[in-house]
């Protein structure tokens, strides 16, 4: 993408009825490493890939724990995504506070909507440039959402973002149909079938490359466990 005349504000239409600024923050999204997410009627699993920016660097975080029963994967810039996730963090802390039970998935993704939404609308800011994958379980079930800079979001049935997540839709699209009745090792195993299709064609499908995190609903307490240790017993 290029810069021109059209590109220096948020709220500056192109003549062609574009906001580029809100163009440019989706491109990040999709220049980020690859994540995936997929859930059935008991459980929700996403998994991403973990990048370094060299040899000599450590990975960053790509899984982001936000309360007992919710976590997000991120793809794009990660300053944007620790911003939101400590805005939602908040969220579900006070809603616990009042309430005393746990903020609904769907609730907080509409507040989250419309905080994103303002970042579109004011001169003085600009758009979030992070999409993320938000699992979670509440008393309708386990869900899976995604965000978009633009502002938009989606309850999905499986969802990957990032780059060369593609061939990770194709995937899910073919496998869409057993997902709903999969125990968690056999999300987990389609999660990261999945994931492999986005590595470029030199790097490996290791545990050294990836995260994984599965959310359900366990002896009527909501619980949000990392699933590495268990992972490589399934066959890819």
């Amino acid at each position: 993408m290029f810069r021109n005349q059209y590109d220096s504000d948020v709220t500056v239409w192109s003549p062609a009825g574009r906001l580029h600024q809100v163009e440019y923050a989706m491109e990040a999204v999709k220049q980020g490493s690859a994540t995936v997410g997929v859930k059935s009627n008991t459980h929700a699993v996403i998994v991403a890939l973990k990048r370094a920016a060299s040899d000599l660097a450590a990975h960053q975080k790509k899984i982001i724990p936000v309360d007992e029963h919710m976590g997000v994967s991120i793809s794009g810039l990660t300053a944007d995504a620790r911003l939101m996730v400590r805005w939602m963090r908040m969220e579900c802390l006070n809603h616990k506070y009042a309430d005393d039970v746990p903020l609904p998935v769907g609730r907080l993704m509409s507040q989250l909507g419309n905080k994103m939404q303002m970042s579109t609308q004011r001169y003085d800011r600009r758009p979030y440039g992070v999409g993320l994958l938000v699992i979670g379980y509440d008393t309708q079930g386990p869900h899976l959402y995604q965000t978009c800079p633009s502002a938009n979001y989606y309850d999905c049935k499986a969802m990957a973002i990032g780059a060369r997540s593609q061939s990770a839709r194709t995937y899910l699209e073919k496998h869409l149909d057993t997902f709903s009745s999969s125990n968690l090792q056999e999300l987990v195993a389609h999660a990261l079938r999945a994931l492999r299709d986005t590595l470029p064609a030199e790097m490996e499908l290791n545990n050294k490359v990836i995260s994984c995190f599965s959310c359900t609903m366990k002896m009527k307490h909501f619980y949000f466990a990392e699933t590495n240790s268990i992972i490589w017993h399934f066959p890819l």
